[in-house]
C-alpha cells in the first residue's frame, strides 16, 4: 500500500491526511472497504488506536462509514461530498434540486466568463457523451456528462462553486446513471442548446437551458415511478465507479 510511514508528532492528524489522500487518489473507490485496523497500523508504522481515531474522524466528516461487524467503507471522496449525502440523503429527487441550483448560477457564470480552452474541452466532452448515449453505454454516458457538467461549472471559473459542485460528482453521476436507462425517454434530453449558448456568452439563456432540462428529468421522474427513488439512486452510489 502506498502510504507513507506516519511521523510521530501529531500522529492522528498524519493518519488522516494520509487516508484522506488516499481515498481522494481512488486507492479505495467509493463503495469499498478499506483494509483493516491492524494492517493500517502496521502500514503506517503507528499504533491501532491512532488509526481508530483517525478512522473516527473520517467518518464524523462523511468520508468513512463504519459497520459493525462488518469493516469500513469508502462513503465520499471529498468531505464537502460527505456533507452534501448527508444533507440529501439519497433522496433522487432532492438531488437533482441540488443540482439545478447550482448548474443553473455554473452555466449563467460559463457563458460570462469561458475562454476558448473551456468552448473546446466543453465540444469534446459533448461529443463523447452523445456517442456513448448513442451506442446505449450507459456507464460510460454517466461519466462524460458528469464531466460535461463539471466544466461548463469551471468554465465559469468561479473556484468556490466549482469545488461546491466537485463535491457532488458520486451523487451527481449516480443522478445521470438512474435517469439515463435506455428505456426512458428522459435519457433524450441534450446539451448541443447550452453548449450554444454558453459559445455566445448568453448568460440568460445558458441558465434557461441549464434550468431546463434538470425541470425535465424532475417531470420525467414524476411520470415513471416504478421504482422507489431512494432504492434507485442507491444501487448506483453503492456500485464502483
Amino acid at each position: 500500500m502506498p502510504l507513507a510511514t506516519a511521523r510521530r508528532s501529531g500522529l492522528v492528524d498524519e493518519v488522516i491526511g494520509q487516508l484522506r489522500t488516499a481515498i481522494a487518489a481512488g486507492e479505495w473507490p467509493v463503495g469499498e472497504r478499506i483494509p483493516t485496523e491492524p494492517e493500517l497500523a502496521a502500514s503506517l508504522g503507528v499504533g491501532r488506536n491512532t488509526v481508530r481515531e483517525a478512522v473516527r474522524a473520517l467518518s464524523h466528516s462523511g468520508l468513512l462509514e463504519v459497520r459493525q461487524g462488518d469493516g469500513t467503507y469508502v462513503r465520499a471522496t471529498s468531505e464537502v461530498s460527505g456533507a452534501i449525502r448527508r444533507l440529501c440523503g439519497s433522496e433522487l429527487h432532492e438531488v437533482l434540486q441540488v443540482r439545478r441550483a447550482l448548474e443553473v448560477e455554473g452555466a449563467r457564470l460559463a457563458a460570462l466568463n469561458r475562454t476558448e480552452d473551456d468552448l473546446t474541452t466543453l465540444s469534446d466532452l459533448l461529443t463523447r457523451r452523445d456517442r456513448a448515449h448513442a451506442e446505449r453505454r450507459t456507464e460510460d454516458f454517466a461519466h462524460t456528462d458528469t464531466e460535461f457538467h463539471l466544466a461548463v461549472v469551471q468554465s465559469g471559473h468561479n473556484a468556490l462553486l466549482t469545488e461546491l459542485y466537485r463535491g457532488l460528482t458520486e451523487v451527481v453521476m449516480a443522478s445521470v446513471a438512474t435517469t439515463a436507462e435506455p428505456s426512458g425517454d428522459i435519457a433524450e434530453i441534450g446539451h448541443s442548446g447550452l453548449l450554444e449558448a454558453i459559445e455566445a456568452k448568453d448568460a440568460e439563456l445558458a441558465a434557461a437551458e441549464a434550468g431546463g432540462f434538470l425541470e425535465e428529468l424532475l417531470a420525467a421522474r414524476t411520470r415513471h415511478t416504478t421504482r422507489p427513488p431512494t432504492a434507485d439512486i442507491k444501487t448506483r452510489l453503492g456500485k464502483r465507479h
